[in-house]
């Protein structure tokens, strides 16, 4: 007589979500939960003026704007969710017409050495100035505030869109033109079948660097761009009238749409670049 096989040992849930999920969320909240208590020591003993993270729950102004961001009073009186929307929404528009931008003129000039050699001084040059720099000049020359902070947006992200677009288009290697070359194969073709693929990775690092900038340009334009729904004029009009716990709550928002916004960036990227 043939005995069945014996089931395979298989770990209860909790041993299984041990096992597999435990060290990768354990060590970060760990040291979120340490980063905590050291600021809530420091600013119990004195020792910074910054309130303590408790303050958040404590303070009633806080409070409610932790527990309603949604409110909506008209004017600039909004809740946290609706500041950080105008923001996100002008990030969105800089930073989609920064990648359409980046990524042709990074082609551009990757696969011309003549256009390299003509543009390469002044995109060198555009890219060292500030970001607040620019907030004078189109706030004289555009428009409008709104316009004003989208070009910013766009013309603090289009130089790493723009420079690793470039590099990765001039590493392809020389191999795949050479073959390119034998086979004849169409622009079209050679565009989408061997230029594209191997410039990816670089295109995503420099979007994922974009992002970024973008996302702390948009603070500080809407910090010198006063009057503004936003979330850099909610921590400006919060330290004006001396609200600090209202900074450190629209500072944590901050941080966390931005890191949303990297993995978001990330995770397009491993959907899109085949991995190696």
């Amino acid at each position: 007589m043939v005995t069945a096989p014996s089931p395979r040992f298989r770990p209860i849930p909790w041993q299984e979500w041990r096992q597999r999920y435990a060290p990768q969320v354990i060590p970060p909240v760990v040291g979120i939960v340490g980063f905590l208590l050291v600021w809530q020591v420091l600013s119990v003993t004195g020792i910074t003026r910054l309130p303590a993270p408790s303050a958040l729950l404590t303070d009633e102004n806080t409070r409610n704007l932790l527990l309603n961001p949604f409110f909506d009073r008209g004017g600039l009186d909004k809740g946290l969710f609706w500041q950080t929307m105008a923001s996100l929404t002008r990030v969105v528009k800089g930073y989609l017409g920064a990648a359409v931008v980046g990524i042709s003129l990074g082609i551009l000039v990757g696969v011309n050495p003549i256009v390299n050699q003509a543009l390469d001084p002044l995109f060198q040059f555009l890219r060292m100035i500030a970001p607040l720099a620019w907030v004078p000049i189109t706030l004289i020359a555009l428009p409008n505030v709104q316009t004003a902070a989208i070009f910013v947006i766009f013309i603090t992200a289009v130089w790493p869109i723009l420079i690793n677009t470039a590099v990765g288009v001039q590493q392809i290697p020389q191999d795949y033109k050479n073959v390119a070359m034998v086979l004849q194969i169409s622009p079209r073709k050679y565009f989408f079948k061997i230029l594209l693929p191997a410039a990816l990775p670089y295109i995503f690092t420099g979007l994922r660097i974009a992002i970024g900038l973008a996302w702390l340009a948009i603070i500080a334009a809407e910090i010198v761009m006063s009057g503004v729904v936003g979330i850099g004029f909610f921590i400006w009009d919060a330290y004006q009238q001396n609200y600090v716990s209202e900074v450190i709550l629209a500072v944590i928002y901050i941080g966390a749409v931005g890191l949303i916004l990297d993995r978001l960036v990330a995770w397009a990227q491993r959907l899109i670049v085949p991995q190696q």
